[in-house]
């Protein structure tokens, strides 16, 4: 059922061809992405669903002014959203995707599909029998200086090595117990190798892995390698001190034949100082303006899966359900990898 709302002015877009889009889940990025679907000329913003009502009652303006619903099967059938944006628990992915599709509605899954393989491989045969299509956000895809390095590396060729690095505080641990780097941060970068790479598949895959002294994995280093003898080496790590940035860092270097090129996508250019610690006031390539407009890589994301909708463009490269099971197997490789050495070395 429709919870009630205040009422409110909302200013939507008047192109005929706008996408009429619903939300799930409204936490911190669902709530980023209702501010960019408000924001967008692509998209008018028609339904948000959480099952806390507390949640949805929290909701900053205008979010709080759009039709509420706690249950998503009502939602499809009252609200006339015709692509959903799913960014709920990892848990939650594959069932509420599968209603969707069901359905009949596009979706953009916010990664990764789900918490294992097999409960991921189960939506190939809804995606087959749907009228919809899925695509995967990821981010890190659509940002700025990855499209740049993307485009060097396919003018260029001859890829012989990829070096990615993402750190991330310690506290990272307190605020996600029980998670790796391998799964939280690693996953990042892997849809951005699978990228470069053209969605090869390696031929070997080599893990290290440190634990703090809880017992806890805080330092994860992964190797991929082609047939071609390239190689992908990732580092991961939840170590950096609380007087850094509170979103850590993240670097990507590639080497080619007599060509090298590198990003740092995290910080932004901007830093700031003061007696306390260092603040990255823009630490990742998503922004709202004072005026509402959005920018950066969620906004791209989005623009970009409304083109899709619209049979404008493909889904991107990195961005299928097929790239998603591609990186899982091979995040399935890492961690199992990971998990055995430290087994053995007991």
């Amino acid at each position: 059922m429709t919870l009630e709302q205040a009422p409110a002015e909302i200013s939507y877009s008047n192109s005929m061809n706008c996408v009429k889009v619903g939300i799930v889940g409204l936490g911190n990025f669902g709530r980023l992405h209702a501010e960019t679907a408000l924001s967008l000329n692509e998209t008018e913003l028609v339904a948000v669903v959480d099952t806390q009502v507390e949640t949805l009652k929290q909701l900053p303006d205008p979010i709080a002014a759009i039709p509420q619903w706690t249950d998503l099967s009502s939602a499809i059938e009252e609200s006339d959203a015709e692509a959903w944006i799913v960014a709920t628990s990892t848990a939650s992915h594959v069932p509420l995707t599968s209603l969707l599709l069901e359905a009949g509605k596009s979706v953009l899954l916010e990664k990764p599909i789900s918490e294992d393989l097999s409960s991921a491989e189960s939506l190939a045969r809804k995606l087959e029998q749907s009228k919809g299509q899925l695509m995967l956000g990821h981010v890190a895809l659509f940002n700025s200086e990855f499209l740049h390095l993307q485009t060097e590396v396919e003018n260029r060729g001859s890829l012989q090595f990829i070096d990615c690095v993402r750190h991330r505080p310690s506290s990272t641990m307190d605020a996600f117990p029980g998670e790796s780097p391998f799964h939280l941060t690693m996953v990042h970068d892997l849809y951005l190798v699978l990228a470069l790479k053209n969605r090869e598949e390696p031929v070997k895959f080599t893990t290290q892995a440190h634990s703090n002294e809880n017992g806890d994995c805080d330092l994860a280093l992964a190797q991929l390698q082609w047939a071609d003898g390239s190689i992908a080496s990732l580092t991961a790590s939840f170590k950096t001190p609380a007087g850094m940035g509170s979103d850590g860092f993240d670097r990507i270097e590639v080497f080619g034949e007599n060509w090298n090129a590198r990003i740092h996508p995290n910080p932004r250019p901007i830093e700031v100082w003061d007696d306390a610690k260092a603040h990255w006031p823009s630490a990742l390539e998503i922004g709202i303006s004072k005026s509402g407009a959005a920018s950066g890589m969620l906004a791209e994301q989005v623009r970009t899966f409304c083109r899709v909708i619209r049979d404008q463009q493909a889904i991107p490269l990195g961005a299928s359900y097929e790239d998603g099971l591609q990186v899982q197997r091979w995040l399935d490789t890492l961690s199992n990898q990971a998990s055995n050495s430290f087994q053995d070395s007991e």
